[in-house]
């Protein structure tokens, strides 16, 4: 209802065309304002939830507003530290409670960093539950898991809050539906036994998504790489596409053409499905070296964008029926040292006015015209120059927050004309490392009610972004 709309002179010989008295309006008016400003005011100034990848909407955007410009002296402040095991798993946030995983080593066990070995590593993996306002200790769920893949410091994915439930996919293929009040296991898949899937060589990575009453995962097999489940009683749905491994990119719900597709990208192929039956729209062939399909698919009207570590960059334009994409452009020369286009290894870069932004194999930040690919700029200076180095990009009103694995918060404004930071922070110790045992962290924040969550492999933490705070 629009205020403006009300007329406070009310006219006839009731002295209101609804029948009303004048002053009963005037006085429903009066009472009724407060609540209205109130509801238009919390509906545009709003706190909100980070309660799985990559945020509510799975787009990695944070709506937010009273966010900090700048940071305050000494840097934004910490509201709480708790201690954890390692992982790579982001935390997501809903309804007070934080949901994030970690690794426990059995005794005497090393945690080991094999870069493309394989091993057998004893230990559990764990979810645990904090309260969002001071990071106290809820509930903890935890399970034998033997790890077998490389680089065995923890799970991958960030868990996934649907109301009462949440679910988590383990770094060797275990999925679970837990309750949210304490933790129990209400149903679970070993997709190794289930459908005799392997562990890809980095674990399973790819968050799983909601999708109505369905609970959407990543498996692995013939006719078994994507999996929809009841989200309710675990029972089997629908599966679809065969692929030798799924790569680690979470499936992708997008909408074109006033349609629905579940974008799901693999090491063989680019695949559209319907999401509510797993029947394939489109599938664009597209083999990606060592499986590295990590970065999130990105959409900005038709165009559909894709960045592999190797093989660079692919620009899709799609069609409204969900027939099969033109290529508008594609990387032709797959070298991780002389690029291209965008070669990005974990971060999902961004499709804004004509223009993508990301972080390429050394870590050049770079800007790129979204029709043609051609770089417009580059940048060391969010990330510094190295192999594999990682920013992660989240846009905030106007702006970005920048946090690269050195564990740095960076504030910046990124356009075609450049790179140009206002604040950085160090908020958190990289104490993680690569093949090379340079320090990283490599775990993507959560934004959530005025704050940022970050872990890295020995603790998670709150600090407040909130103005005047």
């Amino acid at each position: 209802m629009n205020v403006s709309q009300i007329s406070p002179h009310p006219t006839g010989a009731s002295g209101s065309k609804t029948g009303f008295p004048g002053n009963v309006i005037v006085q429903m008016i009066h009472f009724a304002l407060p609540f209205l400003l109130s509801f238009f005011f919390t509906n545009n100034v709003f706190a909100d939830d980070w309660p799985q990848w990559l945020g509510p909407k799975r787009d990695g955007i944070w709506r937010e507003e009273g966010i900090i410009g700048k940071f305050p002296q000494g840097g934004p402040k910490v509201l709480w530290r708790t201690k954890t095991g390692p992982g790579y798993a982001g935390p997501a946030v809903s309804n007070g409670r934080i949901f994030h995983m970690e690794r426990v080593l059995a005794e005497g066990a090393k945690l080991g960093r094999r870069p493309g070995r394989r091993g057998a590593v004893p230990g559990k993996e764990r979810v645990t539950c904090l309260d969002e306002s001071d990071g106290k200790l809820i509930w903890q769920h935890e399970y034998d898991c033997k790890y077998t893949m490389s680089y065995p410091a923890g799970p991958r994915a960030t868990p996934t809050v649907d109301g009462d439930r949440v679910y988590t996919l383990g770094a060797e293929g275990n999925l679970f539906c837990l309750s949210v009040k304490d933790g129990s296991s209400l149903w679970e898949k070993d997709f190794k036994k289930e459908y005799g899937a392997k562990t890809p060589i980095w674990g399973f990575a790819a968050a799983p998504l909601v999708y109505g009453d369905l609970v959407i995962c990543l498996a692995r097999g013939d006719g078994s790489t994507v999996i929809a489940y009841n989200k309710s009683t675990g029972e089997e749905v629908w599966r679809a596409l065969s692929a030798r491994e799924p790569g680690y990119c979470a499936p992708t719900l997008i909408e074109h053409g006033g349609k629905e597709q579940l974008i799901i990208w693999h090491p063989q192929a680019m695949n559209s499905l319907d999401p509510a039956t797993g029947e394939t729209f489109w599938s664009i062939p597209w083999k990606i070296r060592v499986g590295l399909c990590i970065s999130e698919p990105r959409l900005d009207g038709d165009y559909l964008f894709f960045t592999a570590f190797y093989n660079g960059s692919t620009m899709l334009k799609l069609k409204p029926d969900q027939s099969t994409p033109q290529v508008m452009w594609q990387t032709e020369r797959e070298s991780e040292k002389q690029t291209t286009h965008l070669n990005s290894i974990m971060s999902t870069p961004y499709l804004v006015g004509n223009h993508i932004y990301g972080v390429c194999s050394y870590g050049q930040f770079r800007c790129l015209e979204q029709e043609t690919g051609k770089r417009v700029w580059e940048s060391f200076e969010p990330s510094g120059e190295a192999r594999w180095s990682n920013v992660f990009l989240t846009p905030n009103k106007g702006r970005w927050f920048l946090f690269n694995e050195k564990g740095d918060l960076i504030i910046a404004k990124l356009s075609p004309e450049g790179y140009q930071e206002i604040d950085r922070a160090h908020i958190i110790e990289p104490n993680g490392s690569d093949i090379k045992q340079r320090p990283i962290v490599w775990t993507h924040p959560a934004y959530a009610n005025g704050n940022c969550y970050v872990r890295n492999d020995s603790e998670i933490i709150c600090v407040s972004l909130k103005e005047g705070k």
